[in-house]
């Protein structure tokens, strides 16, 4: 009897400690993970319409989450977009702007040291932080990630076309040899980028796992399929849609093993996952033949405001934060992804400067149908394009990496993107009102805009 008694309290003494290492898991912040693809086209995913691209991973994530058809980015191309989403801001109010239009091997700045990241804010509530990943906010020493609110960086300053090797076949730079980074140190330069893929998911698997304990903040901004395209040898070939689907069906895999790790190391009940894509696809055919992805039915791609340009995929997914198997037509930026991961980690947010995105909790959780209906759309600091309910007013029109000058128009162009997402049918004359409505509102928009010195500029002297 003394025997028994003994065991009985010995395994009263485990299901304590399991439920209290279980109630402590869901009770605490919940992690944040945000997956961030590069140059990845509205409609180049399963779930998004593609007929050919397979990525079960990124559909079941969709079909446990929410997947959004009207999420934007804050710009069109890689460095401000990446600054908007970091920071909650728009890039034109901290300089990220330029003729440059992206950080270079060569540039001098960086993102400013005086703006707070979403990875300094979560640190003040003990989060562990890390990016994998492409950067691309700066290169010099004082601009890393580490200093940036990152406690742990692997992976490039820029993009993959940076290094020796350019953006089409047999073309290459006159760059220095393309840097891999852990944490403030150089470890390698030209990696061998077929293996990126599997070397980054490596090292989030294992910051997961080392970090289970505690609440983290996890940054994996894939590289791809920004171009030049890799694919390692277990996904090249594969796809039906050629070098460019086997790219994107790794990422897939991917971000099928981060969830494999979650529930894995029962983290699944209490982390939130964000996937995006950093702006529209890549489709200069001209110089690379397929090598671009698809922005589906919606107009242009990457380096326009058009909405192939801005407009991009993206699925949130998280037990208990997240309203399961829907497909939300909210209106939705990047920059609500800032006060909304503050507020899940009970983070004070900035009072001391503009924030540009909205608390998106009550959106997600399916509480709310919507929560703003305002998009900015932003070529550097100009702004060509505003976008409230469902009107789209173009005042400024330039197609992605023409060489041809912006067009003005006044009145401005305008579209019913709940009727005609691809932009294809002007409806101006028919709707005066609106159009007034809308000039007003760009007015009052820019009117609001500080004027900063452009960042993207300054370059660093060859001696």
């Amino acid at each position: 009897m003394i025997h028994y008694a003994k065991k009985l309290a010995c395994f009263s003494l485990l299901f304590s400690l399991f439920t209290s290492f279980a109630n402590a898991q869901t009770n605490r912040t919940p992690n944040i993970i945000i997956i961030l693809a590069d140059d990845l086209g509205y409609g180049d995913l399963g779930s998004y319409g593609h007929p050919t691209i397979r990525t079960p991973n990124l559909d079941k994530m969709a079909l446990e989450g929410t997947r959004f058809t009207q999420f934007y980015v804050a710009a069109n191309v890689c460095t401000p977009s990446r600054a908007a989403l970091l920071t909650g801001r728009l890039p034109v109010r901290s300089g990220i702007f330029g003729k440059r239009g992206v950080f270079f091997t060569n540039s001098a700045n960086g993102l400013p040291h005086n703006e707070i990241t979403i990875a300094e804010a979560l640190k003040t509530k003990g989060y562990q932080t890390a990016l994998v990943g492409k950067w691309h906010l700066g290169s010099q020493p004082e601009y890393l990630p580490l200093q940036h609110g990152f406690d742990y960086y692997f992976g490039l300053p820029y993009s993959n076309d940076m290094g020796k090797v350019g953006s089409v076949p047999n073309m290459t730079n006159q760059n220095p040899p393309l840097p891999l980074y852990r944490n403030n140190e150089v470890i390698e330069t030209e990696p061998d980028q077929r293996l990126l893929t599997k070397r980054y998911t490596t090292e989030v698997v294992g910051f997961i796992k080392k970090n289970k304990a505690k609440p983290f903040f996890l940054y994996y901004a894939s590289p791809f399929p920004h171009v030049p395209l890799y694919a390692s040898s277990d996904f090249s070939g594969k796809s039906k849609r050629g070098l460019y689907g086997d790219v994107v069906e790794e990422l897939d895999w991917s971000v099928g093993q981060i969830f494999a790790t979650l529930r894995e190391q029962k983290l699944d009940k209490n982390t939130l996952v964000i996937f995006l894509s950093d702006n529209g696809p890549w489709q200069m055919k001209a110089l690379a033949p397929g090598t671009g992805g698809s922005a589906g039915l919606l107009y242009e791609a990457k380096g326009s405001t058009y909405e192939g340009g801005m407009r991009v995929p993206a699925i949130a997914w998280g037990s208990g934060l997240v309203q399961p198997n829907t497909v939300s037509s909210a209106i939705v930026t990047s920059m609500d992804l800032y006060p909304t991961i503050l507020h899940l980690a009970n983070a004070e947010l900035p009072t001391d400067r503009t924030l540009d995105g909205a608390d998106i909790q009550e959106l997600l959780s399916g509480k709310k149908a919507s929560v703003t209906d305002v998009v900015y759309f932003y070529d550097s600091d100009r702004l060509h394009a505003i976008r409230k309910g469902p009107w789209k007013a173009h005042f400024i029109t330039h197609p992605s990496y023409s060489a041809e000058a912006p067009v003005p128009h006044d009145p401005p162009l305008l579209y019913n993107l709940e009727a005609d997402p691809s932009e294809k049918f002007e409806v101006g004359n028919e709707h005066p009102e609106v159009i007034d409505d809308l000039k007003k509102a760009y007015e009052k928009h820019k009117a609001g805009i500080k004027p900063v010195p452009p960042l993207l500029d300054a370059i660093i002297p060859v001696k």
